[in-house]
């Protein structure tokens, strides 16, 4: 390439070097050059582009205006006139991964470049948003953060070069998912192949039979069916739990939650928790997927014990269970989340709770 390309990245307040989460409600800014992670991205580019300017915005202003946020950005985006845009890596983080996803497929229909953002498997981003752009396999936190630009990278430059795709029947340099380690989009190319489907079918098979290694030309996504439960037709002669994700717990966090990854819950007695005249003094939050400044204020906002008893007054329910069961969402892998839904349901069944209301942070 003869000229140096133009860069433009993306970040949350955090890695835009503007504060924690107290920033987290930010509106957007731009600065020139590279900033924190930038300074790798740069160094990974070397002479062949050069990050001009980096996109900031808070990760809540972002994600609860997700319906004018996006445009918002690519405002910002477009004087630069950008060859190349990188969002992140934003790794496991929810609310930035969603951001990461929503501006990179704005930027990509709209200036007709490829943008490029990274994650985990199980941010909330890769699902929203894999069909619509390029989202690089990282690890969970930012310990792999150079790893995870050099993918970016790599893929960036795939797409934008100028060489067919000598396997592609259509000449496009789109690389596979797993040669540039991105998700799969569920797009399918026609490639050249020296062997028939029949026998690339075989091969596989044998291989599998054999206990070797192969690799599959359509993966299938898994997932687990969930029968919807039977709607209840009287609220007034049932009996209703509440349970959050929040991780609100005593004061001291007795059960050793932790703040992510977490793997544990438990059961508080809501006439212990919630009693009259209760403050922050009593409870805490131990969750870093949110700013639970609300929640330190009422604890109600998060767990509804108030609008639950409004309701057993009003006889729309027969009765609030005595007992709410918590835990802390944040990051939890599927696995351990499974444990802590069937950990509850076995506490709901054997208290012969009617039903249950899930409140997330």
């Amino acid at each position: 390439m003869n000229r140096k390309l133009k860069v433009v990245q993306y970040l949350n307040q955090f890695f835009g070097q503007e504060g924690k989460e107290d920033k987290a409600d930010m509106g957007f800014l731009i600065k020139k050059g590279p900033i924190g992670p930038g300074v790798a991205l740069q160094g990974i580019l070397g002479e062949r582009g050069e990050v001009v300017a980096t996109v900031v915005c808070g990760d809540n202003y972002f994600v609860e205006n997700l319906n004018n946020t996006p445009e918002e950005g690519l405002k910002l985006v477009m004087p630069f006139g950008p060859d190349l845009f990188f969002a992140g890596p934003a790794f496991e983080a929810g609310r930035y991964g969603i951001s990461c996803g929503a501006i990179c497929k704005i930027v990509q229909e709209r200036l007709g470049i490829p943008a490029i953002t990274g994650m985990y498997a199980e941010n909330p981003g890769v699902g929203l948003y894999r069909k619509d752009v390029y989202i690089c396999k990282t690890q969970t936190s930012a310990a792999k953060m150079l790893e995870s630009l050099k993918h970016m990278v790599d893929l960036g430059f795939r797409l934008i070069s100028k060489e067919k795709g000598c396997k592609l029947v259509s000449g496009e340099n789109v690389p596979a998912p797993s040669e540039n380690n991105y998700f799969p989009r569920g797009v399918v190319k026609n490639e050249y192949s020296p062997k028939t489907a029949a026998e690339r079918g075989v091969d596989m098979l044998l291989s599998k039979i054999r206990g070797k290694p192969f690799q599959t030309e359509t993966e299938l996504p898994t997932y687990q069916p969930i029968k919807p439960p039977a709607p209840i037709s009287d609220l007034s002669s049932c009996e209703i739990a509440l349970i959050s994700d929040g991780g609100l717990t005593p004061k001291g966090n007795p059960d050793s939650f932790s703040s992510r990854n977490n793997t544990v819950w438990a059961g508080y007695e809501i006439e212990s928790l919630f009693k009259e005249g209760h403050s922050s003094a009593d409870y805490e939050v131990v969750h870093l997927g949110y700013n639970p400044s609300h929640v330190l204020e009422n604890a109600n906002r998060l767990v509804p014990v108030d609008a639950m008893r409004d309701l057993e007054k009003q006889g729309v329910i027969k009765k609030l269970h005595r007992v709410f069961y918590s835990t802390s969402g944040n990051a939890t892998s599927y696995e351990h989340c499974n444990k802590i839904g069937e950990g509850i349901l076995e506490e709901l069944r054997k208290n012969q709770v009617d039903g249950a209301i899930l409140t997330s942070a």
